[in-house]
Order: C-alpha cells, then structure tokens, then sequence
C-alpha cells in the first residue's frame, strides 16, 4: 500500500447492511495491510474544530512561566501540560521538537477508576479552553467507539465487545505544539518514529505534509487527510490483542523544509485508551497454525505503564 485509505463512517451507521459490511470491509484491510485510514462522517463539527484550534493556540502563546504552572509533577505527564522536549520516543536520547497538553477522561463520580485517574487540570487564564476540549473528547470518543465496533464484528467478535472496555477508559486528548525551528535540530525531529501504545489514535490537523507512515515494505509515505477527515490508526495494544493481524505502523512527524522553519504546526491525537484491566491477551480467534500466538497475557494498565517508563515519563 502506497497511500492512505480513505473511509466514512456514515456507511457502517447508515443502517444499510450492504453499506455498513463494506466498511467494516474497507477498515479491515486498511488495517490488516497499513494501519491507518482517513475517515470521513465523524462526530466533530467544524464550529467545534475552529473553537478547539483558537483555544489550543492561546494556550501555547502563553507565557512559558505561566504554563509550566500547569506541569503536574509525579503523574507521569497524564494531565495538564508537557513542556518542550521532554517526550522521547522509545529508544531514542533526543527530546521531540514538541509541547503538548493532556485532556483525560471525565469519570462518572461513582466509577471505581475515578481515583486511579488524575484529575484535568483547568486553565484560568482561559475560560473556554477546559469546556471546548471536553467537548472535543467526547465527540472523538464516540467516533472512536463506533470504528472499534466495525473493528470487533471484522474480528469475528460481538459487536458491542469493545463498549465496557471504553466506557470511562483512560483515553487522552493530546493537543500538540510543534514551535518555529530556531536552530539546526541536531538529530531532533518533531516527533521520531513510534508505534502508538494504545487501541486506536484518531488524529486532527493532519491537512498538511509532516505526518509519514511506514508501509511493509519500509517506505515512507505522506499521510494527508482532507479537511473533512480524521487520520486513524491502530496502536500497539489493538495489535498485541489481535495478535498482530491489525497492525500497529511506525510513524513519524519530520521536519519541515528550512524555508518552513519559521512556521509552528498544531496536532491534535486522541488516544483510545481502555481501562485499565483489560486484558489484551491474545483473542482466541486470531490464532491459527500460520499465526501462532505472538504475545504474552499482560493487562491495558500493565502495558501502559510498562511503555511510559521506556519514554521517559515515569521512572
């Protein structure tokens, strides 16, 4: 595959059995063959967008003394704002070209993960901003659980088999800040090459060249979504689950051309996380003589924290 495929969602909730079986067919080899798809008919509206995009870059204007008043220490970076470089991929010394900020989940008070999970922090300097990134979360949440749900029947499995794992699953929000390049990057890019930890990643704002995917045969190839489309891909735990049959690409975002240096991007992944004891042992249904079991049983929540060490973000 040298390119992206595109699908819409608007065929799996069409409540037409044909258009809704050749979704979950489109999806399915996507994710089987590249791992990633542009989708169309999400949950978002473009009023919701434009309030989101202006939010986040008032955030990032802000002083940087004001921000790091909302860097949270000893949550491992889960809530509140990550200052530049502090990320680094997996196996890699080089801090990101980056900042960002986490949006978590918004628990039911009775659930008993409202006290594993730490609460959002809220940014007085900006009225709006706590109240449009919650409405953004849920929306990518919801179009989230419907891309699980054509994933699960493509699987073999019930339809609804993701739901309970989702339902206040410990999914971030991550808008991000790639600032002007004020100097040679020495071996730094805006975001090295990963596979995400997670089920799936939705991810706004990738209308321009920088995101690059790996296919199988180790090219790299533009991932570029029309305005309309959200670019989403399988992470690692989707693929361990599925014993790899759905597959997890490496990704990257690289840097742009010198004469761009002067310019700031703006991402915006949410992360599909679940909550923390599922267990993403092997299912039962990917497993054959050809394709024998490939990973050990291990939780969500052991996985997870098992990858924030290797990323530096808890110790």
């Amino acid at each position: 595959m040298n390119k992206i495929p595109s699908v819409n969602l608007a065929d799996f909730l069409s409540g037409d059995e044909n258009r809704k079986q050749q979704f979950i067919k489109e999806i399915g080899h996507a994710y089987e063959n590249i791992g990633f798809v542009a989708l169309k008919g999400h949950f978002l509206d473009d009023t919701l967008v434009e309030d989101l995009y202006s939010q986040v870059k008032n955030f990032f204007d802000l002083p940087v003394d004001v921000k790091q008043q909302y860097e949270i220490p000893g949550i491992g970076g889960q809530r509140g704002y990550v200052s530049f470089g502090k990320e680094s991929a997996k196996g890699k010394k080089e801090g990101d070209l980056k900042e960002f900020w986490h949006f978590g989940q918004y628990v039911d008070v009775d659930s008993k993960y409202a006290e594993e999970y730490p609460a959002n922090v809220t940014v007085k300097e900006l009225p709006k901003f706590n109240e449009v990134g919650k409405q953004t979360y849920k929306m990518l949440e919801k179009t989230a659980k419907y891309v699980l749900r054509s994933l699960a029947l493509h699987l073999g499995l019930d339809e609804m088999y993701f739901d309970n794992y989702i339902k206040n699953g410990n999914s971030i929000l991550r808008p991000i800040h790639y600032p002007p390049i004020t100097q040679e990057p020495n071996n730094a890019v805006r975001a090295a090459a990963h596979g995400d930890i997670n089920l799936i990643t939705l991810l706004m704002g990738a209308q321009g060249k920088g995101l690059q995917v790996q296919n199988h045969q180790g090219d790299w190839i533009d991932a570029i979504a029309a305005p309309d489309e959200l670019m989403i891909n399988v992470g690692d735990m989707l693929s361990r689950h599925s014993n790899n049959k759905l597959k997890s690409t490496i990704h990257r975002v690289v840097n742009p051309p010198r004469e761009l240096w002067g310019t700031s991007r703006y991402s915006i992944p949410f992360f599909m996380h679940p909550v923390s004891d599922m267990k993403l042992d092997v299912l039962e249904s990917c497993i054959d003589k050809e394709n024998p079991k490939q990973f050990e049983d291990i939780t969500a929540g052991e996985f997870l924290n098992e990858r924030l060490r290797e990323l530096g973000l808890i110790k």
